[in-house]
């Protein structure tokens, strides 16, 4: 029984279900009707859906770093021209492919990589603040800080667009005029902010990261003025 899957075909299963269903939509039980085996087959290969979750994370972020950041740069020598554009662009990188998935910002939240595929472009992250004088510590809370923002607002864009291949659908939830007519009269403030919380989703990312990026260097500007 084993024999007629492997890891591989099992994340592949998952991932394309997941597109299906969502992250609740998708159980083991699910992965196994559609590999046509029965579900202990699956336990083979992963004890529990967290092991599968994380193997299915290590996957997105596998898949990032061959197409996207193959080199770990645009330049010839495969590094970007500043830390500052290193960040925007691996970081747009990373939500593009997030969003590719059903619920792909929650699958990779808190999940354990379960191979060091993260190390290289890790290295090559860090190395770009270092190398004009961020401290080792400065460079990984300053990467830290710019991924989990990243992977923090994929998880509230795909609540409001939560079909990756229909992106101009919202959720009914987030209807922006039936909010303001909701909240108008007692939060007139909370109301309005809406369109910006909620509205361009893509604006809001560029100008969430533009303050990330601009926070990182005034925190270093700071520490080499004192």
């Amino acid at each position: 029984m084993a024999s007629r899957i492997d890891r591989n075909s099992v994340v592949e299963t998952a991932l394309r279900l997941l597109n299906e269903g969502g992250l609740d939509g998708l159980t083991l039980r699910r992965i196994a009707k559609e590999l046509d085996v029965q579900a202990p087959a699956l336990y083979w290969h992963f004890k529990n859906k967290q092991e599968l979750l994380d193997e299915m994370a290590t996957e997105i972020f596998r898949r990032l770093f061959r197409s996207t950041l193959p080199a770990g740069g645009p330049g010839a020598d495969g590094r970007w021209p500043s830390w500052q554009e290193m960040v925007r662009n691996t970081c747009a990188a990373l939500r593009r492919e997030l969003l590719t998935y059903r619920d792909g910002g929650k699958v990779v939240a808190g999940t354990r990589m379960t191979d060091d595929s993260f190390a290289a472009p890790l290295e090559l992250f860090l190395s770009h603040f270092t190398a004009v004088g961020f401290t080792l510590t400065e460079a990984a809370r300053a990467w830290w800080t710019a991924y989990n923002y990243t992977v923090g607002l994929v998880i509230e864009e795909q609540s409001v667009h939560p079909e990756p291949e229909r992106p101009e659908v919202r959720d009914p939830s987030y209807d922006l005029d039936e909010r303001e007519r909701r909240l108008g009269a007692t939060y007139p403030l909370a109301a309005r902010a809406g369109r910006t919380l909620f509205g361009d989703t893509e604006e809001a990312f560029e100008a969430g990261l533009r303050i990330i990026v601009a926070g990182i260097e005034a925190n270093r500007l700071k520490r080499e003025g004192s």
